[in-house]
Formats: structure tokens, C-alpha cells, sequence
């Protein structure tokens, strides 16, 4: 089923990488939405060795074709279409959020990770670029690539490994935040209102062993609980969905696949492109 409202984009480019298992991963979740939404991805970036270095260098290195992407989103949006992206990294957000806040100032990032990904230069105790994110796309530092994105248009989901810095925000109520247990969808839906979506999800978010990816923390949702997050969703309009950090294997080198995965978003996905909704895939 092909679709002109499609716009797929596959960052595969270096940007913060530990290793070279997302650079894999990303094509892998492209090539299933292409099945899905029948438009062929366009992709930006190369596969490059990691540098699993310190922020600063990282940026550097991935500043070229992070504009790249920024400048893709530029032409989603000029063209009236939706973006739906598998990104290698997290930190491709910095390219791709700001954008979204100019073209929809009224949108709410709905951020699902383990991780707030809201440190600054000045807090981090990692100094992974992944790590301060969406503090820069929220222009607490500066990217090079805009800031564009309000503090107040920010739900986090899924949260449950914080830094000290990133805690605070959430306790002066500077971002909001959706918990994982029985009262997830009733504190996202106060959170997010009847207000436009983007959708982030990082593959951490997910109990560790659901799917491949970098970081392992316990205490996260099963698929079950994505989809039922995506159904809730998809009853708002859906301006974009980016997919980051699914690694083509587990640390153990068994394969993973994003079948299950893609079948726990499509309510948004089907959402976004106005294809019928909640379709069984």
C-alpha cells in the first residue's frame, strides 16, 4: 500500500555511536516501515566507525550530516507530509526536534526512554552526546542546529534512570512525566491533552531482552504496554514518529527483529498517514 503522505527517513550516519549494532539496527526498522507504508526510505548518512568519545568530538564529527537531516525535515514539512524515521542514535533528535517545534509549535514531544536525555554540557557525568539530547534540541545548550523546542512541550514516558540534574527538572515540574505501572496512559493523557504528537522512542524504554539495544535497564514496559500507549495516541493528531537505538543483535550476538516492535506503533503510524486506523498487521 503505498501512500503520498509518506515521508520515511533512515538516519544511518555516526552519532554518538558505543558501536556499530545500531547502524545496523536502524535499516533493519526501515525496511519493515517501508513494508508497512509501501514509500521507499530516504536515507542520510553513511555507516562510519564508532568513536565512543566524548560529546564535544562526537557532535563535531556528526554536525555535517545532522544538518543533513535537519535540512530532510525542512523539506518533510514544506511538502505537507509526516516524517516517520529509524534513526541510528538518540542524538539525532537534536537534528530533527527543533524542526518540529518551528513547523508545529503546538506539537508535544512524547519522549519514551529509560533515560531523560536532558543533561547539559555543564551536568553530565557520562559526557555522551546521547545523553544530552533533548536538553539541546530545548536549546539548554547550544547544538549549532536550534533550540526551538519548549521546556513545556515535553512529556517524558518510560523514565526510570534519571541523573541527579535531569531529576530536578521533573520535580519542579519543568517536564512532565508518565511512570511506568498501572497509572502510565492516565498520567499521558493529563500530560499530553488533546494536543498534536511527536513520538520518540528510544528501544530502552522496553524491559531489557524485548528487543536489542545499548543500554539495559530493568523496570521497563512490554510491548503490550507500547501498543496500548500507541492506541492512546493515535486518538490525537500524530505530526512525526522517529524509532532510535534498536541494535541489529543482542550483546550475546543472537539476532533481534523489529516485527513485533513496528506492530506495537502502528496505531500512531496508521494515524499519521490517515491509513485505517488500528489496522491488524
Amino acid at each position: 500500500m503505498s501512500n503520498e503522505r509518506a515521508a520515511l527517513t533512515l538516519f544511518n550516519g555516526r552519532a554518538g555511536d558505543h558501536n556499530d549494532r545500531a547502524m545496523v539496527g536502524a535499516p533493519q526498522i526501515s525496511a519493515e516501515l517501508s513494508r508497512r507504508i509501501g514509500a521507499a526510505a530516504e536515507t542520510v548518512g553513511f555507516p562510519q566507525s564508532p568513536l565512543n568519545a566524548d560529546w564535544r568530538v562526537e557532535l563535531d564529527a556528526a554536525l555535517p550530516e545532522l544538518a543533513r537531516m535537519a535540512d530532510r525535515y525542512e523539506q518533510i514539512f514544506a511538502s505537507k507530509r509526516v516524517p516517520i524515521t529509524a534513526l541510528s542514535r538518540c542524538a539525532v533528535a537534536i537534528a530533527t526536534l527543533p524542526v518540529v517545534a518551528r513547523h508545529h509549535p503546538d506539537a508535544v514531544v512524547v519522549w519514551f526512554d529509560a533515560h531523560a536525555d536532558l543533561n547539559t554540557p555543564e551536568s553530565t557525568l557520562s559526557g555522551y552526546l546521547g545523553g544530552l539530547a533533548l536538553s539541546g534540541a530545548a536549546g539548554m545548550w547550544e547544538t549549532g542546529l536550534g533550540g526551538d523546542l519548549a521546556l513545556d512541550n515535553i512529556v517524558l514516558g518510560g523514565v526510570r534512570d534519571p541523573d541527579a540534574f535531569e531529576q530536578k527538572l521533573i520535580d519542579e515540574g519543568v517536564v512532565r512525566l508518565a511512570r511506568v505501572g498501572p497509572d502510565l496512559l492516565t498520567e499521558l493523557q493529563a500530560a499530553v491533552g488533546d494536543r498534536p504528537v511527536y513520538f520518540h522512542l528510544d528501544c530502552d524504554v522496553l524491559e531489557p531482552g524485548v528487543v536489542p539495544t545499548d543500554y539495559s535497564v530493568p523496570g521497563g514496559l512490554s510491548l503490550d504496554d507500547l501498543h496500548e500507549v500507541a492506541l492512546l495516541l493515535a486518538h490525537n493528531t500524530v505530526v512525526g514518529v522517529e524509532i532510535g537505538e534498536y541494535e541489529a543483535t543482542f550483546a550475546s550476538g543472537e539476532p533481534g527483529s523489529p516485527t513485533a516492535l513496528i506492530d506495537a506503533l502502528m496505531p500512531l503510524i496508521d494515524t499519521a498517514f490517515s491509513i485505517q486506523p488500528f489496522a491488524a498487521y
